[in-house]
C-alpha cells in the first residue's frame, strides 16, 4: 500500500517515515486545531508525510467515570475541520460495526484498536468502506498472527492496510516491543510503531493507566533503526491535564526536536 494514495497526503516525494500523531481523544475544537497547527508546521519543515490522529470517542476505558468523548458527531466534525483547514488526512479508531460507515464519512483512515483486532465483523466493516485500515497488533498476538488480520482486509477487496505495533504485554503492568517482529510484519503490510502506547503501564489499581514518557525518544529511535515505515505517537500541549492517556503522551513542546533527530537517523539509514 502506497501512502501517497491517501487524499491530501503531502511530501509524497519524501523518503522519510510517515507520522500518525495528535491527541488521544478530541477534547474540543480549540485543542485539536492548536495541536494540528503545530504538528503540521513541524512536519512540513521536515518533509514528513503526516496524518492527524484523534479518537472521536474512547470506548475502552478502565473505569466507568473516565472521559469517553464530547459526542460522536461533534468530534468527527472537528476531525473533518482539521483535515480541511490544514490539508492533511485524518485517522480515528472505531469500536463497533456501525462506527465504520459513520467515521468513514469524516476521516481517511480507520483504526482498529488492539483489543478488537480479532473481531472479524469489525475489521471487515472497516475494509468495506474503502478507507485505509490501520490494524493495531493485539497485546496478546504474535507478529506472525497479524497476517490473518491483514488477510481479512485484503479478502474484503481493500489493499490499503497497515499494521501498528503497540507492544506486547509483559506481566500485568508493562509492555515490551519485540523489534524482531518488524521485518516479519512488513511481509504483510507497512508497519508503524506506536511509541507512546507501547510505553503504557496498564492495570493500575487506581484504574488510570500509567506510562513512561521519558522513554519515547528511545523507543522512536529504535523503531526507525529497525526499519518501520511509520511512527504513531500521541501528543498534547498539557499532558498532565489531558482527559485520556496523559501519562504516556509526548509533550508537544518536545516534538520538533524529536522529529528532527529521527529524520536525521532515517536519512543516515537511507544513505547506507
Amino acid at each position: 500500500m502506497d501512502i501517497t494514495k491517501i487524499p491530501q497526503i503531502k511530501h509524497t516525494e519524501s523518503d522519510n517515515f510517515f507520522l500518525l500523531a495528535g491527541p488521544c481523544a478530541i477534547e474540543s475544537e480549540d485543542m485539536a486545531m492548536r495541536i494540528a497547527e503545530k504538528v503540521v508546521a513541524i512536519t512540513d519543515k521536515l518533509s514528513i508525510p503526516y496524518v492527524f490522529k484523534g479518537s472521536f470517542k474512547k470506548a475502552n476505558r478502565s473505569r466507568i467515570d473516565s472521559f469517553t468523548g464530547i459526542g460522536d458527531e461533534k468530534a468527527l466534525k472537528i476531525l473533518k475541520k482539521v483535515s480541511e483547514t490544514f490539508k492533511v488526512p485524518t485517522i480515528t479508531d472505531i469500536h463497533e460495526i456501525s462506527d465504520a460507515h459513520m467515521a468513514a464519512e469524516y476521516v481517511d483512515v480507520l483504526q482498529i484498536p488492539a483489543f478488537l483486532v480479532r473481531q472479524t465483523d469489525l475489521v471487515v466493516a472497516a475494509a468495506e468502506t474503502g478507507k485505509v485500515v490501520n490494524l493495531k497488533k493485539g497485546q496478546f498476538m504474535s507478529p506472525e498472527s497479524m497476517q490473518h488480520a491483514v488477510k481479512k482486509v485484503t479478502d474484503s477487496g481493500n489493499e490499503q492496510v497497515w499494521i501498528t505495533d503497540r507492544g506486547t504485554m509483559f506481566g500485568y503492568q508493562d509492555m515490551i516491543v519485540d523489534f524482531r517482529g518488524v521485518p516479519t510484519m512488513r511481509q504483510y503490510a507497512p508497519v508503524v510503531l506506536d511509541v507512546t502506547h507501547s510505553l503504557q503501564q496498564p492495570n493500575q489499581s487506581s484504574g488510570v493507566t500509567g506510562g513512561r514518557p521519558a522513554l519515547i525518544g528511545t523507543m522512536a529511535r529504535a523503531g526507525i533503526a529497525a526499519g518501520v515505515d511509520g511512527l504513531f505517537m500521541e501528543t498534547h500541549f498539557d499532558p498532565a491535564n489531558a482527559k485520556s492517556d496523559g501519562a504516556n503522551m509526548l509533550d508537544l513542546s518536545l516534538l520538533e526536536k524529536l522529529l528532527t533527530d529521527l529524520t536525521a537517523i532515517r536519512n543516515t539509514i537511507n544513505s547506507l
